[in-house]
């Protein structure tokens, strides 16, 4: 089978075995986008503004849920509806990393209620498969995916080496449920087996990569930022993830600043997955 960097997103959706895989790769070659806008705000208002303004042109839109301040199910559900309105998934970026018992209720319950409304979710490794096994059990039935926290973009992070190894053989072991991971290159492609366990038949792992500027090498604070073109290209990634970049800081950008920068950073991230393709 040829390497997934070679085959386009149409392809790789026909024959995803995870669906929510296959509504986001879907959902990418229809838009014509692979750009996930990353909304990191505190109020409720600037959350929905700026996702019905980025709407049109990401495939996804992820979320930190837990800092805004006024959260309530009317944001989850009018986050819903934009979604629909504009076809694209929600990933809530909740990066659990706690025993199965405890990540599956806080997936499950407590005031967000995450697997109801989020397409997708993600969690480190480090308490091992119990936390697979965990978020599994309530996510699966559901149709959600789940990304492993394979690497992180901030400079001096510790999933490197052995570790980023050991999640790509741990995503090997839950092929139903675990669609990719957050990572700066195709991790599954490092070694023909990863932590002795080999690829699976028609495996297909999309990688989300966050730290991705037009204007910026980095914030101050250890993000690190590459190119669209580095990251797609370059890397063989599948999804750029952008914030600030997107919608400035505090409550963001005007509506119409937010648009222009989609589309710069929509049509970036798209041109350097055409160019990879013709490689």
């Amino acid at each position: 089978m040829p390497s997934i960097t070679t085959r386009t997103y149409a392809s790789r959706a026909a024959a995803h075995p995870i669906p929510v895989a296959k509504q986001l790769l879907e959902c990418m070659d229809r838009k014509q986008t692979n750009l996930c806008v990353s909304v990191d705000v505190t109020k409720k208002a600037d959350l929905l503004r700026i996702a019905n303004a980025s709407g049109p042109y990401c495939c996804c839109i992820k979320t930190h849920i837990d800092i805004v301040e006024d959260f309530d199910q009317d944001l989850v559900q009018q986050l819903q509806a934009i979604a629909e309105k504009h076809d694209f998934v929600i990933w809530e970026d909740r990066k659990f990393a706690d025993i199965g018992n405890t990540v599956r209720l806080q997936y499950s319950s407590g005031i967000y209620k995450i697997a109801q409304w989020s397409h997708l979710t993600n969690a480190h490794l480090i308490p091992g498969d119990g936390i697979l096994t965990g978020l599994a059990s309530v996510g699966e039935p559901l149709g959600r995916g789940l990304l492993l926290l394979a690497e992180m973009s901030a400079a001096g992070n510790l999933a490197t080496g052995e570790y980023t190894a050991k999640n790509v053989a741990a995503a090997r072991r839950y092929p139903k449920f675990v669609m990719g991971f957050v990572a700066m290159k195709r991790v599954d492609e490092l070694e023909a087996t990863s932590g002795g366990v080999a690829p699976g038949e028609g495996e297909d792992f999309v990688i989300m990569t966050p730290g991705v500027g037009l204007d910026s090498k980095g914030d101050g604070m250890g993000q690190q930022y590459r190119t669209p073109d580095e990251v797609i290209r370059e890397s063989g990634c599948d999804v750029i993830i952008v914030g600030r970049g997107i919608y400035g800081g505090g409550s963001g950008r005007p509506d119409e600043e937010i648009v222009e920068q989609c589309k710069r950073y929509r049509e970036a991230g798209w041109t350097a997955y055409e160019q990879r393709l013709k490689q």
